[in-house]
Parts: C-alpha cells; sequence; structure tokens
C-alpha cells in the first residue's frame, strides 16, 4: 500500500539522500525535486557538465557535491558513511545507444561496473534503507511486437541493453542473496526540459523546428516507443523509494513505469511540430542500427502495488518541454556575444 499524502509529505525533510547521475536528465530533476522536499541531497559527479541542470543554475548551492567515478568503492563507502546516507537513488550510467555501439567497454564499465560497486558500497553500509536502481525497457530486449510486464524475461543483445540488463539482475541478486533494500525502475524513453544531449529525438526535434529545419529521423520512423515525461519519472522514483522504507516484501522487485501509450517516432516527431505551429517535414534517413523495432510496456504493476498514476498526459509533457526549450534557446541569443 503506497504511503498516505501526509506521511510522504514529511518522509523527505532532513533525510540524507545520496543521487548518482545527477547531471543526467533524470537526475537533475530529481535533485531539485528532493531538495524541494527538504532532503539532505549528496551527489556524485564525474564530469562538471557546466549546462547541466543540476550544476547551471542555484541548485547547486543547496547539496553537497563528491567528485569521483561510480565505480570507486573507497570514495562511495566514504560519502555514505560521512553523510549518513539513508537513502540511495543510483541513475548514474552511460546512456546513450550509438555511443554504447561505438564504445561498449566504457558503456559495461560505467553501467555493470558501476552498479556493483554502489550496492556492494550500500551492503557494507549500516544506514542505508532504501536504494532505487535506474534500469530500463531496453533491458527486455527484442519482444517483437509483445507487451512487456515485469514476468518478461531479460534478453537484451546489444551493448547498451545488455549493460542495463546485467545492472538490473545485479540488483535483483543483491537483494536475493543479501536482502538489500534495493528495487529497480524500468521506464520508457524520458523526455523533458534540460536534456542538451541533440542526437535524442525530442530535444533535437524542438532544436530543429526552433530554427525552421527539418528535424532530423536517423531510422525509418516506425520504431514503437513508449516516451515518459521526466516530472511523472521523477515521482515514480520518489514513490517506489518512499515505499521501501516500510515495505520488505518489494525488495528485488522490478516497475515498470509509462503511459501505456506508445507512438512511432514519426508520429512522435509530427506531434512535436504540430504543437509548434510547425509545417515542416522530417528528414529520415533511416540509417539507425542496434535499435530495438518495438518496445511497449505494462504499468499495471507499478499502479496496483505503488499506488503510482501518471500526472501528466504526453501531450501536456510535449508542451511543457517546448516552453522550456523556447525559454533556453532565447536565454542562449540574448547571452551571445
Amino acid at each position: 500500500m503506497a504511503l498516505n499524502a501526509e506521511t510522504a509529505a514529511g518522509f523527505w525533510t532532513d533525510r540524507p539522500t545520496l543521487v548518482t547521475g545527477g547531471t543526467g536528465l533524470v537526475g537533475g530533476w530529481l535533485v531539485e525535486d528532493l531538495v524541494r522536499r527538504g532532503a539532505d541531497v549528496v551527489c556524485l559527479v564525474r564530469d562538471r557538465v557546466a549546462r547541466s541542470r543540476l550544476l547551471s543554475g542555484p541548485l547547486v548551492d543547496r547539496i553537497n557535491l563528491a567528485y569521483g567515478d561510480v565505480r570507486d568503492r573507497d570514495l562511495l563507502e566514504r560519502i555514505i558513511g560521512e553523510y549518513e546516507v539513508d537513502t540511495v537513488f543510483h541513475l548514474a550510467a552511460q546512456t546513450i545507444v550509438g555511443v554504447a555501439s561505438r564504445n561498449p567497454i566504457s558503456t559495461f564499465e560505467s553501467n555493470v561496473a558501476g552498479t556493483w560497486t554502489v550496492l556492494e558500497a550500500c551492503r557494507r553500509s549500516a544506514s542505508v534503507k532504501q536504494i532505487v536502481m535506474a534500469s530500463t525497457d531496453k533491458a527486455y530486449g527484442d519482444y517483437a511486437s509483445a507487451v512487456y510486464d515485469e514476468e518478461t524475461p531479460l534478453r537484451a543483445r546489444f551493448p547498451y541493453d545488455v549493460s542495463k540488463a546485467c545492472a538490473d539482475m545485479i540488483a535483483q541478486s543483491y537483494a536475493a542473496t543479501f536482502n538489500l533494500p534495493v528495487a529497480v525502475t524500468r521506464c520508457g524513453n524520458f523526455y523533458g526540459g534540460g536534456d542538451l544531449n541533440w542526437s535524442r529525438l525530442v530535444p533535437g526535434t524542438i532544436r530543429s523546428i526552433y530554427r525552421e529545419q527539418k528535424p532530423v529521423i536517423r531510422s525509418d520512423g516506425q520504431y514503437i516507443r513508449d516516451y515518459f515525461y521526466v516530472e511523472d519519472g521523477v515521482a515514480a522514483y520518489r514513490l517506489l523509494a518512499e515505499n521501501l522504507a516500510d515495505r520488505p516484501d518489494l525488495r528485488g522487485e522490478a516497475f515498470n513505469f509509462s503511459y501505456d501509450a506508445q507512438l512511432t517516432v514519426l508520429e512522435l516527431v509530427d506531434m512535436i511540430a504540430d504543437l509548434m505551429g510547425s509545417s515542416l517535414r522530417p528528414d529520415v534517413q533511416n540509417v539507425a542500427s542496434h535499435e530495438i523495432p518495438v518496445q511497449r510496456l505494462n504499468p499495471k504493476k507499478a499502479c496496483d502495488v505503488l499506488g503510482w498514476q501518471p500526472t501528466y498526459a504526453l501531450s501536456e509533457g510535449l508542451r511543457r518541454t517546448i516552453a522550456w526549450y523556447q525559454d533556453f534557446f532565447r536565454s542562449a541569443a540574448v547571452e551571445r556575444p
């Protein structure tokens, strides 16, 4: 049963919380949400991503920062021990499919070794009470037209997908073997303001249309995906951590989070163009490789077990995202000498 609103409201007050991957899209929004709720947040940061949501604004002055590699267990044990960390969100990962195909070793090191290092540091700590580990729908692999539920076996094949499936199973192993209080999220394709990786579909499309250029689709446009707005993702991560606090039955469990509304890449690009009042048609290049053609997530378990419900419809999430980028581009133009 999910926490009631009154209990959840005070849950994060002064709670020592470690976030890995805070300079990423979801990480920045998550840290902002936790700080707003009163949590005492420490972030492990490898690179100083200057324009990230975490480091480019006032948020950075309200958190503790530790610089280092997520594979450094001594560092993680020091952070967890010195900050008396109670809750861990492990989001740090190499998340770009194309990069994983070109550089599989660095992806495996970050995503697989990084995960077991975080979990081992947590296992050796007396203070950690709940851990949320970010997996992905890519961990399921290619099931053609099937809808994934949490009982669908993980059968990833390509480097990024395999790295996340391995991390997913490692988390389940630590829960089963050591009773570690860890649970796994499997979400669709995140989108939202603050993602400055222009090779991703949503920010790349918005930037192209803003510049009155044809948006680029690397695939044939027919790949089917679940698209998941970042603020709903943050709420899902937070809800899972809150439930882990007093529900040992959730240890080792995985949860799909999605809108259960799948679109082709072409449909999503057309939706963005319509919302931006543009008649531009995309440049369909059909050069993508190592991509899963169809991915569909069933979120019923999260709804039934956690009481989760999304707040934003896809169209509203896109409107909010477009507005964020329009403000960003206008501000960048003003700042440009």
